[in-house]
């Protein structure tokens, strides 16, 4: 099975804003546009960013592994070359971290490099890099069964 790519629309206060972090920062590629939304292309999947002026961000989060993570958010799963690669970008654009680039489960099936930030409207974000690819969905009952 090829995997197919999604589609997901969210609110954004102010494109230009949204435009020079999803454009500039994370360098997606940017697709059809209107005076109210824009499309990128953020690792072959298709986002909108779509202008709602009165949008507020969403602050709920959830405990994982000892951090509070934000939810709702989105992102993608990228190689660990390609994970560096934006660490580094994101941190020299200046942009603050809500969970600083670590690896959880290390040593454990699912290991994973992962980071958290936030857009210039509050969107979350998470992008995340596995060991071993293979292991996306790991529960550990895979280890159990070798």
């Amino acid at each position: 099975m090829t995997l197919r790519p999604f589609h997901l629309a969210f609110p954004v206060h102010d494109l230009a804003a949204a435009r020079a972090f999803y454009g500039g920062v994370l360098g997606c590629r940017e697709g059809r546009s209107s005076a109210r939304w824009i499309d990128f292309d953020l690792g072959g999947h298709q986002i909108v960013a779509h202008l709602d002026e009165t949008m507020q961000p969403h602050e709920t989060s959830n405990a994982v592994d000892g951090h509070d993570v934000p939810v709702p958010h989105f992102g993608v799963v990228l190689t660990m070359a390609d994970w560096h690669v934006l660490a580094e970008r994101v941190e020299a654009a200046g942009i603050a971290f809500g969970i600083a680039p670590y690896v959880r489960f290390a040593g454990e099936p699912g290991e994973q490099a992962t980071m958290f930030f936030r857009d210039p409207s509050g969107n979350a974000l998470e992008f995340k890099a596995f060991a071993d690819d293979a292991m996306l969905f790991a529960t550990g009952a895979e280890e159990i069964a070798a």
